[in-house]
């Protein structure tokens, strides 16, 4: 079951979460499995906040990944190990949910659990000057004006000589398992955008082959210098 995120949107305003007509601005950062996304988040950060310094006027820009997850299990007042399964990409089966729910105190099904996970990232996308990787980001904050939305790939042998490299994995096992993560990324952001619904292009793809990570950062902060998120001297 997908959430209804239009329906979600608008619940969202109503309920006054939102207390900015614009919020944002706002960077999603997706990728394949094996390119770098946190060490390009953690770059972009800093030099936008080297930018924020010489005007002082807004809050710092952060990235946020594993924040969701915390933030996540703390709004819907659970243990974040009761909950990490979603983050992994991993589905309960309905004899598992019975059993949990007869079971524990604090239960919470998939669908609340993703549905928290949404209003997390929006609450932090709300908040502006946040750099978000992951998690749907891309399906959940489409619609904030100022919104920019990146994807990082690489052609897939590249990729599996650095899953191999990393989780001391054969070639042939990194790729079958870069193609496992992939799948399952995109089948959580079909969640949240609903299958097949192509309303949430990318606004960049990204080789990371090909750019190096300094390199891709300067594309981003042109985008963003373009769409007048940011004021470059």
């Amino acid at each position: 079951m997908k959430i209804d995120l239009s329906k979600y949107k608008d619940e969202w305003y109503k309920e006054g979460a939102a207390k900015e007509i614009y919020p944002g601005p706002v960077i999603t950062i997706s990728r394949e499995l094996g390119c770098p996304a946190k060490k390009i988040a953690c770059e972009l950060t800093d030099q936008l906040n080297l930018l924020k310094n010489k005007k002082g006027k807004e809050h710092s820009w952060r990235w946020i990944s594993k924040e969701i997850l915390s933030e996540s299990a703390r709004a819907m007042n659970v243990d974040c190990d009761q909950i990490e399964h979603v983050f992994q990409y991993k589905n309960r089966n309905v004899l598992e949910d019975l059993l949990l729910a007869q079971s524990k105190d604090y239960y919470q099904s998939d669908l609340k659990i993703r549905t928290t996970i949404a209003k997390v990232i929006r609450s932090f996308a709300n908040k502006g000057n946040a750099v978000i990787v992951g998690r749907g980001g891309v399906a959940i904050t489409r619609d904030i004006p100022r919104s920019l939305h990146v994807m990082l790939e690489a052609p897939l042998e590249w990729r599996a000589v650095r899953t191999a490299s990393k989780h001391n994995m054969t070639l042939e096992q990194a790729r079958s398992y870069a193609l496992s993560i992939d799948k399952k990324r995109k089948q959580f952001r079909d969640h949240f955008q609903g299958k097949g619904n192509d309303y949430t292009r990318f606004d960049i793809r990204l080789n990371c082959m090909t750019l190096e990570s300094a390199v891709i950062v300067k594309i981003i902060l042109g985008a963003m210098k373009a769409r007048d998120f940011i004021h470059v001297p």
